[in-house]
């Protein structure tokens, strides 16, 4: 019997396992993918679809997707498709599922038992709602793994043979939906935990929000209707804006297409621009950056301040964007090591 490790992600999820070798080895899905879109689609009363078709579907059926439900979690926030209610847990047990069937698939054993990670930030009643959708997808979960420590353990850290000199690490955590900034002192297995902060509803989705916003304000003045109103057509702009957001980090510019009700606006987009348009989404989390490490100075835990932290790891897809990798390299003096999915 499998135990598997599980990242419930806002806007991706994946599943892992250790190896022969004891590394963690992430399994793919039944599509090849190592990555797994955490949106649901009801297709109808009995079938509900996960993952990539799911997220394709959510301009055609804008009604019937859910997106984003860790940002949910512990909320009694409910959802009505064809007559039934589903609760946060409901829908993220959906996902698990998903991940449990398809790892099952590829290991040809049952999967029954799972550690699941969760962001540093999280109370007790997203947690408790977490360990909920596991019972409820089948799964015994045997442990919530802070997201944090979980990335510090993926890239290497307290897995030096015979090495137990400290290093002070912080995690900067940057998901679809979350914000989580971690600082720990890891010495060899031994992981201590100094400082944790953030904001449970900041994430990719608001950097997608700006982008949004300036595309849907120059329809408005070409066209006088606002696209935001018709549901399928915002969909249709959030995609976009996700994909133009993800293009800026390779290119200086990207076009972004909005058509509603016969009509057409093409918007150029540089990264210059985007990042302006954002600026001040970038600052809360450099704020966040700034206030947790001088308050560790202040306390003597790291008297150098940034001086004393060792690594800058890179956590969350959106995290990738150069502007954030700019600014932590700017403020901590350091090269930011980003953690890849392999």
């Amino acid at each position: 019997m499998a135990i598997v490790g599980i990242d419930l992600g806002t806007t991706m999820s994946a599943i892992a396992r250790l190896d022969e070798m004891g590394k963690p080895q992430v399994i793919p899905n039944s599509e090849g993918d190592l990555i797994t879109p955490s949106v649901v689609l009801f297709e109808d009363k009995t079938n509900k679809v996960v993952g990539k078709v799911a997220k394709q579907s959510s301009v055609a059926y804008p009604d019937r997707v859910v997106e984003f439900v860790k940002n949910e979690m512990g909320k009694a926030t409910k959802w009505e498709f064809f007559g039934e209610p589903y609760s946060p847990e409901d829908i993220s047990a959906i996902i698990l599922r998903r991940l449990k069937a398809d790892a099952e698939g590829t290991l040809g054993e049952p999967v029954e038992r799972a550690v699941i990670t969760v962001p540093a930030i999280f109370g007790e009643a997203e947690r408790n709602a977490t360990k909920s959708a596991g019972r409820i997808a089948g799964l015994d979960v045997i442990a919530l793994l802070d997201e944090p420590v979980a990335a510090a353990l993926s890239y290497g850290f307290g897995r030096e043979t015979g090495s137990d000199e400290a290093q002070n690490v912080l995690v900067y955590d940057l998901g679809g939906g979350t914000f989580d900034l971690t600082v720990m002192r890891i010495a060899g297995n031994k992981i201590t935990m100094l400082a944790t902060d953030g904001d449970r509803r900041l994430g990719g989705r608001d950097w997608d929000d700006k982008i949004i916003e300036f595309v849907a304000r120059q329809f408005e003045e070409e066209h006088g209707v606002d696209p935001k109103a018709d549901l399928e057509c915002f969909q249709d702009l959030r995609n976009r804006a996700e994909d133009a957001k993800k293009t800026l980090t390779r290119r200086e510019q990207t076009r972004i297409i909005c058509q509603y009700s016969g009509n057409t606006t093409r918007v150029e987009l540089t990264r210059e621009k985007f990042n302006e348009l954002t600026a001040d989404l970038l600052s809360q989390t450099e704020t966040t950056c700034q206030v947790v490490v001088s308050n560790l100075q202040g306390s003597g835990k790291l008297p150098g301040g940034w001086g004393d932290i060792h690594h800058v790891l890179l956590a969350g897809g959106s995290s990738r964007m150069l502007q954030v990798q700019e600014m932590l390299g700017r403020i901590s003096v350091k090269a930011p090591e980003m953690l890849e999915v392999d």
